[in-house]
């Protein structure tokens, strides 16, 4: 890359949209399509087909003019900048039902992430298997981070562990956390920390329905 012309820092909401392309491409490959215009794109994502094209453009020329994008190639290289063609290793904290869910979610696997580590504080669970993973104490947490290669942790705690157990990753090396507990956490700058909060996001359809 020429430092002298660095490429422009990509909005969060972009990245997102990013996803959404790929899985639109998926479709639109599985139906035996080789080629895809902006416009196809727009009317199968619900974007305009100007924000498909200034999304692309942070990374570069894709399509031809008159022709579109070649399905195949833009999706592995949509693969390729979102870093699921690495194939990343996920362990999980709090085997309670949502923890037992997102186990369980095919997702994962398809789009190349692998949970391969789960860890609680129950007795009762330690020591179980859930969807083929020994459930180990959170205290083996650091550990397995350090000897399997963990890449990402999901938290899927109460809220008043949450912060302790993010703490024992970030210890451990883990620089990308996807947080389910209700509750804000500190992480260091270099920790990319992903928020899911189920209740808030009900909570805005209530409000858009309220309105």
């Amino acid at each position: 890359m020429d430092d002298s012309n660095p490429r422009r820092p990509v909005p969060p909401t972009t990245v997102r949209r990013l996803s959404t392309y790929y899985r639109v491409l998926g479709t639109v490959q599985s139906d035996g399509q080789t080629s895809v215009s902006s416009e196809t794109l727009a009317s199968l994502t619900g974007f305009t087909a100007a924000q498909v094209r200034r999304d692309l453009a942070y990374f570069g020329s894709f399509g031809k003019r008159g022709v579109g994008y070649a399905v195949s190639s833009l999706r592995q290289r949509l693969a390729a900048i979102l870093g699921i063609d690495r194939g990343w290793r996920i362990g999980l904290v709090g085997v309670g039902n949502l923890g037992r869910a997102l186990m369980a979610y095919p997702g994962f696997n398809n789009q190349g992430f692998d949970v391969v580590a789960a860890f609680d504080s129950d007795a009762d669970v330690i020591g179980s298997r859930v969807n083929g993973q020994y459930v180990r104490p959170v205290d083996a947490l650091a550990d397995a981070v350090r000897g399997e290669h963990i890449d990402m942790v999901i938290v899927t705690v109460p809220a008043g562990a949450a912060q302790k157990v993010v703490d024992q990753a970030v210890a451990a090396g883990v620089r990308a956390i996807l947080n389910f507990a209700p509750t804000q956490l500190r992480v260091p700058s270099h920790v990319q920390l992903s928020n899911v909060d189920l209740a808030v996001e009900v909570e805005y359809l209530s409000y858009s329905l309220a309105e």
